[in-house]
């Protein structure tokens, strides 16, 4: 039996230690909290999967919450325009529902199944020393931990990494109590809220330690009025500064929110990081090789919602390499072939966030105006956040974007 070594228990080396597992492979799992440190600690993201992302964990049987969170049938967009208006706002719908749970409750859950299922849980925060040791007495070293000292072993790609500082300010409240949209009441969706030069407001519905919840998430350009969570540690002054901003950029969106309060005491994130693409294959100071995994390797900015989704597809694909890898070494060639094969479907987000992160060009103002007039725009730029790589065939160059609208706007629907 072959034995594995995962390091970090989040989405990624959670879903792929209990593939594993399912396969009968011999599964360590490193986390530097217990399941309940982390059920009652700070919330650790936000996170929207859609429905690829969500089969994966079917797949395995790891669905346990899908009764229970709410269903996201929608996504919606609106721009704020200069007088706090709504310059575009619409709705699409999603051809296979999404789903948020509070990365809380799904860690802990998988955590306990982990062990309950006969895997070896270590409770321990691994330096790059123990992997030293480590390597040796394993098969294979998956690294999944996305921050801290392990990260510094796989070095910046900078043929894909365009950014060497954070674009955007994280702010996240988790709360109860918001209101419908009132013109779409009676289902879930996604709501993007973008407002020019500033930033951008995301409100999900999610599943969270205390039942049902909304996300409120802000990313706001360095620098600039949604810049303002730096250093702010109590988490009724993020509210309220988060309040705050939603009633001067999007005030449709605060109206439904004045009798929020956070789900708990621990409800509130704030941060930034750099978007960073790096090299999967990390060497350690005795020699041994380690493979990352999914954030460790290809960290993108929250702003496309695909963070989560990737870490699964992530998890998807290398379960498959090491299943069809069968009982031969898991040497260099081999990791960055794994690696390689992930690229293909990684390369697509990295793209799309990318390019969401600059000021956008006309035709992308002109697509996203469209959505609002031709459902099967809205539909489409919707189904987007499921299958980045459709982007590539309307959304990046003007000439196929106007081709499509222009095919769109003369009934012959969606290409």
């Amino acid at each position: 039996m072959r034995k594995i070594l995962v390091v970090g228990a989040g989405q990624s080396g959670l879903q792929l230690a209990l593939g594993l597992q399912s396969r009968g492979y011999e599964i360590t799992l490193m986390s530097n909290r217990t399941a309940d440190e982390v059920r009652s600690g700070r919330v650790m993201s936000t996170q929207c999967m859609f429905h690829t992302a969500l089969q994966h964990e079917r797949d395995l049987q790891l669905g346990f919450w899908e009764s229970q969170a709410p269903r996201i049938e929608g996504l919606g967009v609106s721009v704020t325009a200069p007088d706090s208006s709504r310059a575009v706002d619409w709705v699409a719908t999603l051809d296979g529902y999404a789903q948020s749970v509070d990365q809380r409750v799904k860690m802990a859950g998988w955590m306990e199944t982990f062990a309950q299922r006969g895997g070896q849980l270590v409770i321990h925060g691994a330096a790059v020393s123990d992997l030293d040791y480590f390597s040796r007495t394993y098969d294979l070293v998956l690294v999944s931990a996305g921050k801290g000292e392990l990260v510094s072993m796989f070095g910046r790609d900078a043929s894909r990494s365009p950014f060497d500082a954070p674009q955007r300010a994280l702010a996240v409240s988790y709360v109860h109590g918001l209101g419908p949209r009132p013109e779409h009441p009676h289902y879930d969706a996604v709501r993007c809220n973008l407002v020019p030069g500033v930033g951008e407001l995301f409100v999900m519905p999610t599943l969270t330690t205390s039942g049902r919840a909304d996300i409120l998430f802000w990313e706001g350009i360095p620098g600039g009025p949604l810049d303002v969570f730096r250093g702010v540690k109590d988490p009724a002054e993020h509210l309220s500064l988060t309040l705050e901003l939603m009633e001067r950029f999007t005030p449709w969106e605060y109206a439904r929110a004045t009798k929020v309060e956070l789900t708990d005491a621990n409800a509130t994130l704030a941060g930034r990081y750099a978007p960073t693409v790096r090299h999967p294959v990390g060497r350690l100071p005795g020699g041994g090789l380690v493979l990352g995994v999914a954030d460790v390797v290809v960290a993108n900015d929250p702003i496309t919602g695909q963070g989560s989704n990737s870490a699964s597809k992530c998890a998807a694909s290398y379960l498959e390499s090491i299943v069809a890898h069968g009982d031969l070494p898991f040497d260099e060639a081999w990791m960055r072939s794994a690696f390689d094969r992930y690229w293909e479907t990684a390369r697509h987000v990295t793209k799309w966030t990318n390019a969401m992160l600059g000021v956008p060009p006309e035709h992308v103002l002109n697509l996203i105006g469209a959505a609002g007039r031709l459902q099967p725009v809205a539909d489409r730029i919707a189904n987007g956040f499921n299958d980045p790589a459709d982007f590539e065939n309307f959304f990046y160059e003007p000439e196929k974007a106007n081709a499509y609208l222009a095919e769109v706007g003369g009934g012959a629907g969606a290409a």
